[in-house]
C-alpha cells in the first residue's frame, strides 16, 4: 500500500492539500495502541493475525502522514 501511496504522491500533477490535513497526527490513543502492539512483538509475544494486520495498517498510515508532512514542508519552502 505504501508503494501505491508513494506513486500517488510522486505524480506530476499538483494536488492542493488543505493545510489542516498536513498537520494531522494520529490520536494519542491510536499511537498508544500501535506502541502496545509493537512492544508486545518486540518482547517476543506472537500477535494474532488481526493484531498484525492492525499494526501494519497503523504503520502504513503513520508513514503516509510522515510523507504528507515532508511534502507539505517542501512545498512551503519553495514558495
Amino acid at each position: 500500500m505504501v508503494a501505491n501511496l508513494l506513486d500517488v504522491l510522486c505524480m506530476a500533477e499538483i494536488i492542493e492539500i488543505p493545510v489542516e490535513l498536513t498537520h494531522f497526527q494520529l490520536p494519542e490513543a491510536v499511537q498508544e495502541r500501535l506502541r502496545f502492539l509493537l512492544d508486545r512483538q518486540d518482547a517476543g509475544e506472537a500477535l494474532t493475525l488481526a493484531e498484525r494486520r492492525e499494526a501494519e495498517g497503523l504503520i502504513e498510515l503513520t508513514e503516509f502522514l510522515s510523507l504528507l508532512h515532508l511534502r507539505s514542508k517542501r512545498v512551503m519552502q519553495q514558495r
